[in-house]
This record gives C-alpha cells, structure tokens and sequence, in this order.
C-alpha cells in the first residue's frame, strides 16, 4: 500500500492510497488534528445520497491497511483523532475494524465512527468499546424511504429496538457519546412530521441529533440555509442536542458522501 497523491482544498486535504491489487481508497485529513479513513473498496449499503459505494462492494480492506492509512499521513500531519467515516461500511468489515481501532487506541488515538448499524449484532459490540463517539445513520424513520434511501442497511424497527435494549446500558457519560445521523434532504425526509418524530425518538433514547448537511453527490436537493436552521431549531425546541455539520463537513472536497473509489 503506498500513498500516490495528496490534493489540498480550501479546508480539507485528501489522500489517495493504491492498494496491493491496484484498488484505491481515499482518507481525509480536516480539522488541523482528524483523519477521515476508509474501510472497504466501496460500499454494499448503496446509499443513493453518497458516491462511495455508487459502484457497488469490491472488497474489504485488511486491518493492516486502515491502520497504515493514519501511519502514512501522520508522518506528514499531526493526527490525533481518527474517524471511521470514509468509504465503506465498518460494521460489515467488524472483524478488520475491530482490530485496527485496538491498535489505533494503543497509539494513543481517539476513535469516533459513522455506521448504518447493520449488522445489529457488530453494532452492540461497537457501542460497549471506548469509542471516542459513535454517529448511527438513520436518515428516515419511515421502512419504505428508508430502504429507498439506503437499500443496504436494513429496516429501522430492528436497529432502534437494539437502540432502545442497549443504550440502557451505558453509563449516561458514554450515552452522550451516541447521536443518531441524519441527513436532511429537502423535500424527502425533511418534513415538520418527519422531524418531531425523530426528535420523540432521540429523547426516548437518551441521545442526541447530528443534523447532517447533504453535498449535492446524487439526484436530491440540498435544503437552503434557512430550511437547515429551521429544523435545527425545530428540533431544539423539542430539548434535543443538535450538532451541526461543521465547515469541514461540508466542504467540497472530501466532505460526507464524496469519497469514490479509484478516482484517478
């Protein structure tokens, strides 16, 4: 595995590594101390809001190759915090995941990670770890939009009945550590209904809102300003935590839902 480009944007900096096979995946370093790395060569969910796995699952990476995603760049850059948020679903690589979040930690690192949830049985493993946060990817309360939205993650009524069995469980100190993702897409999922229902079920659970902001990537509208605030104070109003999308997040280059695979 070896490091073939780095391309600086205005807030991030993203790298391109070529695997073994000639494969490539993609991390970003934002924030001045994060890096964002991958875990598979795309990605099975097939979320129609993000670029990753637009060509579907090619395989899985080693646990050798995330951790040698953060030793690469740290030689450049002070890393200091990883986030499991790049191209792939952890939990569908748990085993290699698993290993290299031990083996980060070792080094001193804080681990945060984004996952759809599935499968539920990796999720309950991956909320009892001392994660430095974990953001699970909701996105629709309703079945039907929600398979539409992500065909490969699974119904919502298993994943919040797992919610609701295991976040009891942690102590209230780890719980703040838990949100739950969702990604406003204007006229989808972005109702008043949508959001007072998402609101009663992060009040229930004890956790809090990231309220993510979509990079235009696929066939959907971006809500305005106005509309992303709306909701945020909606759901304020309501007494949830809301965290924002920060500048990073949104930036084009290497913010949510932009990553490809080999896009060289």
């Amino acid at each position: 595995m070896r490091l073939t480009k780095k391309i600086k944007g205005e807030l991030n900096e993203l790298f391109l590594f070529e695997l073994e096979d000639r494969f490539a995946v993609e991390a970003v370093f934002y924030r001045g101390d994060t890096l964002c790395v991958s875990t598979q060569v795309g990605c099975r969910v097939g979320c129609r809001f993000c670029a990753s796995g637009s060509k579907g699952l090619f395989r899985s990476l080693r646990a050798d190759e995330i951790v040698k995603q953060v030793e690469l760049v740290a030689r450049e850059r002070p890393v200091k915090r990883v986030a499991v948020a790049g191209i792939g679903e952890p939990l569908a690589n748990w085993r290699s995941v698993k290993e290299a979040f031990f083996r980060l930690k070792e080094r001193g690192l804080k681990v945060s990670f984004y996952t759809v949830g599935s499968p539920l049985k990796h999720l309950r493993e991956l909320l009892s770890l001392p994660h430095a946060g974990v953001t699970v990817s909701l996105h629709a309360l309703d079945k039907e939009k929600r398979r539409a939205l992500l065909p490969g993650a699974g119904p919502p009524d298993g994943l919040i009945a797992l919610l609701e069995d295991e976040l009891p469980r942690l102590s209230a100190k780890k719980r703040k550590k838990v949100s739950l993702g969702y990604l406003l897409l204007r006229g989808v999922n972005d109702s008043e209904e949508e959001l007072r229902r998402l609101a009663t079920l992060a009040k229930r659970l004890g956790v809090g809102v990231t309220l993510l902001y979509y990079n235009r990537v696929g066939p959907f509208e971006p809500p305005t300003a106005e509309e992303y605030e709306r909701a945020f104070l909606l759901l304020r109003s309501e007494g949830v935590r809301v965290t924002l999308s920060t500048r990073f997040r949104k930036d084009r280059l290497g913010g949510c839902g932009t990553l490809v695979v080999n896009r060289l």
